[in-house]
């Protein structure tokens, strides 16, 4: 669980990660906020490539910025897009979830009032591992 104080910040945090993202060819800018066991947020933004296979999610990129930083364990992702519904983490960060944190909580928020709560492990069952 995570306190609702908290969960604003990484709310808050993805949102104005959502606003720097560099997504100039689908159009669809994605914030993500990461909270680590240590207690640190760490956000991170879309960043798209003309070549496509090397565009870097947000939630990836948001995961990335706490690995950086010392953090390998993902205690809660916030993820936000400016839609009316919520969206699920694409398969690849799913993945990378799962390396940091199987038993994570998925929280997806959006411009409307819907809210997608899940874990790593309810949105990657039967995940690859070493």
């Amino acid at each position: 669980m995570v306190a609702d104080d908290r969960l604003n910040d990484l709310i808050h945090a993805a949102r104005q990660a959502s606003a720097k993202a560099y997504c100039h060819y689908s159009q669809f800018p994605v914030g993500a906020a990461v909270l680590g066991e240590q207690g640190g947020i760490f956000a991170g933004c879309n960043v798209e490539n003309a070549s496509y296979g090397l565009t870097i999610c947000a939630e990836r990129n948001a995961i990335f910025q706490a690995v950086a930083a010392g953090e390998t364990q993902i205690r809660v992702l916030v993820i936000y897009t400016p839609t009316e519904m919520p969206t699920a983490p694409c398969g690849a960060c799913r993945q990378v979830l799962n390396e940091f944190s199987p038993d994570a909580l998925v929280i997806s928020v959006c411009d409307g009032s819907d809210i997608l709560r899940a874990t790593v492990r309810e949105l990657l069952p039967l995940a690859f591992v070493p």
